[in-house]
């Protein structure tokens, strides 16, 4: 299957399109909006220069399963998914910041409280901590939500200062991402896995909260494998991880973290090929079911168009 990585639709009522990292969206009739989850990848906010076959099938497919599993804790986007590698839902007007909750110490925040900070978004935390430690309770360190460039990490007391989102809704916001978090939790349970960390995105309709855009995707979260974690923690192992650190780890491997002046390692097909079987190894560890690759063809801009106007036909 032939990667996609851009796409140059025209559907009926289109008003506009902005392309994200990794989403184009179209804004329809300024009432919906059509997400197609292309196959581009990004690390360290860079868009790297090839496409990942069946990426964007994978985390549209997760994305949708779990909104429709955290349903009845908040209102969400999600109308309909009428192609693989697209969801359609409400247009929502999304907030300036996105919420990331953290139940282990991994990752960046790892890599902060390493280098002795003991802060992280004006949240204090526990002196004596090591890599992938869990946390007391999970926290919330949110960060801006960047049209371009790096998002910034930032404090509640901040985001409520500057105006960027008011008391009364931050504190809604803050209350909904550590409910969808715990819901995660338990999914994740099911499966066999730790859900590490996560962001969640949420929006406003009609004076009303919704979440938005992805959630619980390898790209949005960070899982461990639940067996043998106590074991390694006691060792001082790496955890065994589902998300795309994987990525970062190959490219910081090969001198690139994203900053001035360094080069994407070369992209080979193997290397390519075997992103999309970890991609694939994610969905099913993640969902517990078997990935279904989307029918072989030439055409799979024209496929999802196809899909599009018929959904948007049939919505009349």
């Amino acid at each position: 299957m032939k990667a996609v990585t851009h796409t140059s639709m025209n559907l009926p009522g289109q008003k506009s399109l902005y392309v994200g990292k990794v989403r184009d969206v179209y804004n329809v009739n300024d009432q919906y909006m059509a997400m197609v989850v292309t196959d581009r990848i990004s690390a360290f906010d860079v868009v790297l220069p090839k496409g990942i076959p069946y990426k964007g099938q994978v985390l549209n497919q997760i994305a949708a399963k779990f909104l429709d599993a955290t349903s009845d804790i908040l209102p969400n986007w999600k109308m309909a998914t009428p192609d693989p590698m697209v969801t359609v839902g409400l247009k929502c007007e999304g907030f300036k910041v996105e919420m990331i909750v953290r139940g282990y110490l991994a990752g960046s925040a790892w890599r902060e409280y390493k280098a002795g900070a003991r802060t992280l978004c004006g949240v204090q935390l526990p002196e004596g901590m090591v890599e992938n430690q869990k946390f007391p309770t999970p926290i919330v360190t949110p960060t801006t939500k960047a049209d371009e460039g790096h998002d910034e990490n930032i404090s509640r007391e901040e985001i409520i200062r500057t105006g960027l989102v008011s008391q009364e809704d931050y504190d809604q916001l803050e209350r909904y991402a550590l409910q969808l978090f715990a819901r995660g939790t338990e999914i994740a349970a099911a499966q066999g896995l730790i859900l590490v960390d996560t962001k969640y995105e949420f929006g406003k309709r009609d004076g009303k909260i919704y979440l938005i855009d992805e959630i619980h995707t390898p790209d949005s979260s960070r899982y461990f494998y639940a067996e043998g974690y106590e074991e390694r923690q006691a060792k001082g192992e790496r955890q065994r991880q589902l998300s795309k650190e994987f990525v970062r780890e190959w490219l910081m491997e090969n001198g690139f973290q994203g900053k001035e002046g360094q080069q994407v390692p070369e992209m080979t097909d193997e290397i390519v090929n075997s992103i999309t079987e970890r991609y694939i190894e994610l969905y099913e560890h993640i969902t517990g079911e078997k990935f279904q690759r989307a029918e072989d063809c030439t055409d799979v801009e024209g496929r999802i168009e196809k899909n599009l106007n018929q959904y948007f036909s049939n919505l009349k």
